[in-house]
């Protein structure tokens, strides 16, 4: 039972680790219709951000609040790196999708490589705080608490995004926006500074993941953004394209169909499982889960 209870919450914290990546990218292909392949340098940039500040930056190192302080520095980062992009290079190309396949694609590997070449191809021991790496009991299993804080913090962007699409005027804009561009901009509303919004909302969300898959992986490396960021598009091609909702279910599918497979039969057949996943919800379900926005 406790083998069972500890394989549950690990893989519920790998499902908070891809819902943080891919919550992002399904907010901007929904709301935007733009396929961000640079999303997981962005991921990249949050993690080695929140590591750089957690040394450097001046009471960000340590447990508590100097973590705290240190994961905003990177998730402020990323959202600032998310931020420019729009603005230089998805602004001018949203009517030429090809042109964002490639750009984005070409940036993915620029920034990727831009880290290598500033702080080397090694992974770098991550500085988790102390509480994250103690362990609590449940039902006879020792879980570590690294996984609350993935699940908690997957819970709370899940009901913050809902919240700001259904409740906030920018949320109303965003979605009029979606179904209506011309007619939003003829009321004299600039849809323009709210979908930069949206891609910055995107940003952040890969650049927490990155910083709180640090503390989940140990470490941190150059290429894992674009390791994670596979596992985060199969995650939003099962929930469907354009749900946050159904994000968040699929990457609780494809989290626990991963761990339990990689322990009841081998390593590495957890990641067949999550393909043969994918397989039968393309074959039953081509529009995924749910193809409804939010």
């Amino acid at each position: 039972m406790s083998t069972v209870v500890l394989l549950a919450v690990t893989g519920l914290g790998l499902a908070a680790l891809y819902f943080l990546v891919a919550s992002g990218l399904s907010l901007i292909f929904g709301l935007m219709g733009v396929l961000n392949f640079a999303h997981g340098a962005f991921l990249t940039i949050g993690a080695y951000g929140t590591w750089w500040a957690a040394g450097n930056l001046p009471g960000a190192g340590g447990s508590g609040w100097g973590f705290v302080l240190a994961v905003a520095f990177g998730v402020a980062v990323g959202t600032l790196v998310a931020a420019l992009v729009e603005l230089a290079l998805i602004r001018p190309l949203y009517e030429r999708h090809i042109e964002q396949v490639l750009v984005t694609v070409g940036l993915s590997l620029a920034l990727v490589a831009l880290v290598r070449a500033v702080w080397g191809a090694d992974p770098r021991p991550f500085p988790a705080p102390a509480w994250a790496e103690d362990t609590t009991s449940i039902l006879g299993a020792s879980v570590p608490n690294d996984r609350f804080l993935l699940v908690g913090s997957a819970v709370v962007v899940l009901l913050a995004v809902l919240a700001f699409l259904r409740f906030t005027r920018f949320g109303l804009v965003i979605r009029a926006g979606v179904e209506n561009r011309s007619m939003v901009t003829a009321l004299g509303i600039d849809v323009r500074r709210a979908f930069t919004l949206v891609f910055a909302l995107g940003g952040a969300f890969a650049a927490l993941a990155g910083a709180l898959g640090g503390v989940y992986l140990g470490s941190i490396s150059p290429g894992q953004g674009t390791s994670l960021l596979i596992f985060a598009f199969i995650v939003v091609v099962i929930g469907g394209m354009s749900s946050i909702t159904g994000a968040a279910v699929a990457a609780v599918l494809v989290g626990l169909v991963q761990q339990f497979a990689n322990y009841y039969a081998a390593s590495g057949v957890g990641d067949l499982s999550v393909v043969l996943l994918l397989a039968v919800v393309l074959l039953t379900r081509p529009g995924g889960l749910t193809a409804r926005v939010a």
